[in-house]
């Protein structure tokens, strides 16, 4: 009802046509037979572009009072994505065909193409304001109420992308005077091409729909990728490519159809638990581990009197060996320098403030080799700060290697870094690292 008061009627069409005829008269020029008409189209066609402009300057100033006055969010999201300004565009092609008619004789020719003419660019006004539509929706729902950060932006181009696909075949239609349904049936023998042409496209779509069904992936994750550089933070989530940034701010650019069809690795419920694995290991030099006595043990106690407790249950056990069920086990002996260090290690990550105590802890010793027997700790610091988790990861790993000598001179090769909690080490890893972590069941 509003655009029929906003378009000008046969009424305004007849004065406008008796205004010309009366000034051609008054000119002497009404003898030139298409003049009238030639000054008769200028005249709708200015009017048609007037009124939408004065029209699209009064919706800019609605919605900016409705933003400045009511602060609305939806107010200020239409403003931002122009969804009204978009929409005006089809006021003045309906203004000019309106007009139009009146300025030819029923069944002219160029009347017929006109009209065609102004058809489609109604169609393509239509096509801007609805995808202007489309993309307020999509973006206001991914902001608003998309609370598990599901990418979107795929599915949303596919919409948008129909939505031209029909406007373009209307148009067609429109052109040849054709109906859309002998155009489609035409259209089938092109599908193999067309299907070919837009497959990276056709692949994307449905890899977005398994991502977003399956819960996969979302902007803002912590991603690796096997066999590609992508090792990085997803920026964005695409109909066609999946964008992620490296730590050395480098871009990789994957399609999402990889993402699904092979493996990948998704560091989200890490950052979810807000707990960061810690897996190292220190080489132990076999010549170094020896029996201990009393005496050692005592002298262990009161360097190290957290040690008291662990002591004092074993003994009053009858046993040497203390192994406790749960996330914390105790796991440690009385009977070598080597045991008796285990537990402690065991005790110190217990005790430390910076590491997860909802999350198992364990020392465990992994298959030894010529170059010794590898001391593995196993805990998750309370943060994923990497800046922090480096600092307490070194932390620890420079305690236990000096107080590795306190236990009877206990000699250290090196201490490994496995290096899949740090982004830049990548996949790197020594032989022995490879012997550790095939010889136990992580």
């Amino acid at each position: 009802m509003i655009l029929l008061k906003v378009i000008p009627t046969h009424t305004v069409a007849s004065w406008l046509l008796n205004t010309i005829d009366g000034m051609l008269n008054h000119l002497g020029l009404s003898h030139y037979e298409h003049l009238e008409d030639i000054i008769y189209i200028v005249i709708i066609s200015l009017l048609s572009v007037l009124i939408g402009i004065l029209l699209k300057k009064l919706i800019l100033f609605i919605t900016r009072k409705a933003v400045s006055v009511k602060q609305s969010g939806i107010a200020y999201d239409l403003h931002t994505h122009e969804v009204f300004t978009k929409c005006s565009h089809i006021i003045p092609p309906l203004v000019f065909l309106a007009l139009i008619p009146f300025a030819f004789e029923s069944g002219s020719t160029q009347l017929h193409w006109i009209m065609r003419i102004v058809g489609v660019y109604i169609l393509i006004t239509f096509a801007m304001g609805i995808n202007a539509v489309i993309s307020f929706m999509f973006d206001r729902f991914n902001a608003k109420d998309n609370r598990k950060n599901l990418p979107l932006k795929g599915v949303r181009n596919v919409a948008i992308g129909i939505v031209w696909i029909v406007i373009v075949i209307l148009a067609v239609c429109i052109l040849l005077d054709k109906s859309p349904a002998t155009l489609l049936a035409g259209l089938g023998a092109f599908a193999a091409a067309l299907m070919l042409i837009f497959k990276d496209s056709i692949l994307g779509f449905v890899a977005g729909i398994q991502m977003s069904d399956n819960d996969m992936i979302h902007v803002g994750d912590w991603i690796i990728v096997p066999g590609t550089p992508a090792n990085g933070i997803v920026q964005d989530v695409s109909l066609s490519t999946v964008k992620i940034q490296n730590w050395d701010f480098t871009t990789v650019m994957v399609p999402p159809y990889t993402l699904v069809s092979t493996s990948f690795q998704n560091y989200k419920s890490m950052y979810d638990l807000n707990v960061r694995r810690i897996m190292n290991s220190f080489i132990v030099d076999i010549l170094s581990i020896k029996t201990i006595d009393d005496a050692f043990i005592s002298d262990i106690c009161t360097k190290y009197p957290v040690m008291t407790d662990f002591v004092t249950k074993l003994r009053n056990q009858g046993t040497l060996v203390q192994s406790d069920p749960g996330l914390k086990p105790e796991n440690g002996t009385l009977e070598t320098n080597l045991g008796l260090f285990r537990a402690y290690v065991g005790i110190y990550l217990c005790s430390h403030p910076k590491i997860s105590q909802d999350q198992r802890i364990m020392v465990r010793l992994l298959q030894g080799s010529d170059m010794g027997i590898p001391l593995q700790i196993w805990c998750f610091t309370a943060l994923t700060n990497w800046d922090e988790y480096e600092g307490i990861q070194s932390e620890i790993m420079e305690h236990i290697a000096a107080a590795a000598n306190d236990f009877g001179g206990l000699r250290i090769y090196s201490a490994n870094h496995i290096g899949i909690n740090s982004p830049e080490n990548g996949d790197v890893k020594t032989e022995l690292n490879n012997t550790a972590q095939t010889s136990s069941v992580q």
